[in-house]
C-alpha cells in the first residue's frame, strides 16, 4: 500500500522549508548575539561583569543553539523528504550542497560545547569561526531559496 498525497498537499509543502528557515535565519542572528555577550561577559571587570552575569546569556546562548541544531537538521532533512516526494529525486546543486555543509557546521560546532566548558579556547575560536561561517552561508542560502520558491510560485 502506498501513501499518495494530495496535489494540494504536495504544493504547500514546499513552503514550510522555507518559512522555517526564515525563522532559523532569525535566531541564528540572535544567538549570534546572545554569544556575543557571553565573549563580553568573560572579558569584562567588576560591576560591569556582574551586571552581564544577571543576563544568564551564556545558558541562553547554549539553549538557543541547542534549539537551533535540532531545527535546522530537522528542516534540512525535511525539505529534501519534500522534494523527492514532489520531485522523484533532488536537484543536486549549490543551495543542496551548502545546506548539507551547514548542517555538518552546525553539528562540529555543537560538538565543541564539552571543550568550551572546560576552557578550551581553541574549541571556543574555531565555535565562533565556524558559527559567523555558518551564518554567512544561512544568509546566501536565504537568497538562493527566496529564488527557488519563487520558481515554485511560477510554475517553472
Amino acid at each position: 500500500m502506498t501513501l499518495e498525497l494530495s496535489a494540494s498537499v504536495k504544493y504547500w509543502l514546499n513552503f514550510i522549508h522555507p518559512v522555517l528557515m526564515w525563522a532559523l535565519l532569525a535566531l541564528s542572528i540572535y544567538a549570534a548575539y546572545l554569544g556575543l555577550q557571553v565573549q563580553r561577559t568573560r572579558n569584562a571587570q567588576g560591576e560591569e561583569k556582574k551586571e552581564l552575569i544577571k543576563g544568564r546569556y551564556n545558558v541562553r546562548h547554549y539553549q538557543m543553539g541547542s534549539i537551533l541544531l535540532a531545527l535546522m537538521v530537522t528542516g534540512a532533512i525535511g525539505a529534501m523528504a519534500v522534494t523527492y516526494i514532489n520531485n522523484q529525486k533532488l536537484f543536486v546543486g549549490p543551495h543542496l550542497l551548502a545546506g548539507l555543509g551547514m548542517m555538518c557546521l552546525i553539528a562540529f560546532s555543537a560538538a565543541l560545547s564539552p571543550y568550551m566548558q572546560k576552557g578550551a579556547n581553541w574549541a571556543r575560536a574555531t565555535h565562533i569561526l565556524l558559527n559567523f561561517t555558518l551564518l554567512g552561508l544561512f544568509a546566501w542560502q536565504a537568497v538562493s531559496g527566496v529564488q527557488i520558491v519563487q520558481k515554485i510560485l511560477s510554475g517553472t
